[in-house]
C-alpha cells in the first residue's frame, strides 16, 4: 500500500492487491489507453479527467464503471480489470475502484452525462494538458497511469 497526499493536501491510501483499506468502493474510475491513446473526458467544471463516478443503488462498481464510461463518453467497454484502489480522507471520505478494460464500441454521437465526450489524448498530450481537472494532477495518477500501461503490455 502506498500512501501520500494528493494536490488539496488530502491524506490517500493506494492498493494494487486485495482491498485492505477498510472501506467499499462506492466510487469508480476507468483508465483505459486504446490504439496509443489515453481515453479522457471533460467536466464542465474540473476540466479533463478520467472517466467515472458513483454507483448507483443495487449497482455494482463494475456495472458503475461500463455505465458511466457510456454516459460520459460514448464508448462501451467489457472485459474489466481491477487496477486498484484508493481512500481520500477528507471531510467526506470515500473509496474508489480503478479499472481499466477493452473497447468494444465506440458512438460518435452519444447522449451525454455532465461532460462534454470523449477526448483522445497520447501520454504526451495528457502530460502537457493545462486543462487538467486536479483529480488528474499528483503521485496517484502517474503510479495508476503506468499500472495500466503495464496491463496492456
Amino acid at each position: 500500500m502506498l500512501e501520500f497526499n494528493d494536490v488539496n493536501g488530502g491524506r490517500v491510501e493506494l492498493t494494487f492487491g486485495d482491498n485492505h483499506l477498510g472501506m467499499e468502493a462506492r466510487h469508480v474510475l476507468v483508465v483505459l489507453k486504446y490504439k496509443g491513446k489515453w481515453l479522457l473526458t471533460r467536466h464542465s467544471i474540473r476540466g479533463i479527467e478520467f472517466p467515472g463516478g458513483k454507483a448507483e443503488e443495487g449497482e455494482s462498481i463494475e456495472e458503475a464503471a461500463i455505465r458511466e464510461m457510456m454516459e460520459e463518453t460514448g464508448v462501451t467497454i467489457t472485459d474489466l480489470v481491477k487496477v486498484a484502489e484508493y481512500v481520500v480522507h477528507s471531510d467526506s471520505t470515500f473509496c474508489k475502484a480503478v479499472f481499466t478494460g477493452k473497447v468494444t464500441q465506440i458512438d460518435e454521437q452519444p447522449t451525454l452525462h455532465e461532460t462534454e465526450g470523449a477526448m483522445w489524448l497520447t501520454s504526451d498530450e495528457l502530460d502537457q494538458s493545462e486543462e487538467l481537472s486536479f483529480h488528474m494532477k499528483g503521485t496517484g495518477m502517474e503510479i495508476i497511469r503506468k499500472r495500466v500501461e503495464d496491463h496492456e503490455a
